[in-house]
């Protein structure tokens, strides 16, 4: 039900081994490492002996290239030089991106200044409103230009992909393949079917990719939005439905006063609406395939430990039966 356990590049990456790494750019620490919560890749929190902390990024080897790192980092330096509330990483030496060789094992290295800030409120209109405005500056700014090497989201990258990789590499319990089988691949064709009657409305920018309320801090009465990782091209609701929660009626609400703020800048084709319940699948299915290609790094058995089992996957089955309904739901309204 799972591919061997192989030993992780991150096996290799001690405190010791982050110091070295750091002060090898010239900097000079104060020897405090705290590794800070973050699975995809490997990030920690470097004392300074100046008494200023700094955030390193080690990226997870083979993920993406040096070209998608800089337009990652690019774009977040793009926003922050038209003062909209982001965290590019740090110029050091000249770069942004360095690398490190760690017995036979090269990383990608950023640096970024450390921000303090709490978890935004969604429940407050007021911060919605706000949080739509910044968003809608943000989208303005990714229908500028486009990216070259970044991925786009699609439905074959996140549900035909994570899919096949499921399937192919067994996870899923013998009793449980059929029907997931079965409902994936009804799910893949809804949700095709789905994408191409809103084709006219698929307006392709740069996006956050992954903007939910864990990857925004709130500080100074505006949200910062952190972690531009996931940056992809799609359209600019991606951005927008993670920050809906709640019941059918809530959510409504919440849209119309994030919408408010967005349209103050940037204009939001409605139709885009439609494809809310579509991406919430995508997520789904990629997210479970995600922990699948990261279980051997041994990071993840540890954190994740109710994935891979058999309850997981028949709840995961049921989630998905679930969200096969709320495609065919009405949608969400613009205007109320």
């Amino acid at each position: 039900m799972t591919p061997a356990t192989q030993a992780h590049p991150y096996a290799v990456l001690g405190p010791d081994q982050v110091l070295d790494a750091i002060e090898a750019l010239g900097l000079e620490t104060s020897a405090r490492v705290f590794a800070l919560n973050s699975y995809e890749n490997r990030v920690y929190q470097i004392g300074m002996a100046s008494g200023e902390f700094l955030v390193a990024k080690f990226y997870r080897p083979g993920r993406w290239s040096d070209d998608q790192i800089l337009e990652e980092h690019a774009f977040s330096a793009e926003l922050a030089d038209l003062d909209i509330p982001v965290v590019p990483p740090m110029t050091i030496n000249g770069r942004t991106l360095h690398h490190v060789d760690c017995q036979g094992q090269r990383f990608a290295l950023a640096l970024f200044p450390r921000l303090a800030g709490r978890a935004p409120e969604l429940d407050n209109p007021d911060n919605l409103l706000v949080m739509g405005r910044f968003l809608g500056r943000v989208h303005l700014v990714g229908a500028q230009s486009a990216f070259r090497f970044r991925p786009a989201l699609s439905i074959e990258r996140y549900a035909i992909d994570s899919r096949e990789f499921l399937l192919s590499h067994k996870f899923l319990p013998a009793s449980l393949i059929p029907a997931y089988e079965t409902l994936s691949k009804d799910l893949i064709a809804r949700m095709q079917h789905i994408f191409e009657r809103a084709s006219d409305a698929l307006h392709t920018i740069r996006l956050h990719g992954d903007c939910h309320p864990g990857n925004v801090l709130w500080r100074e009465d505006r949200p910062f939005f952190v972690d531009f990782d996931d940056a992809l091209s799609g359209p600019a609701v991606q951005d927008l439905w993670m920050m809906l929660s709640g019941e059918r009626d809530q959510q409504q609400a919440q849209l119309l006063e994030i919408i408010e703020g967005y349209e103050e800048f940037a204009e939001f084709d409605a139709r885009q609406l439609a494809l809310i319940e579509s991406l919430r699948t995508l997520r789904m299915m990629h997210y479970s395939a995600w922990l699948a290609r990261r279980w051997s790094d041994p990071a993840f058995p540890m954190s994740f430990p109710w994935f891979n089992t058999e309850r997981y996957w028949s709840e995961h089955i049921l989630e998905l039966r679930e969200q096969m309904a709320a495609l065919d739901e009405p949608t969400l309204r613009l205007y109320p």
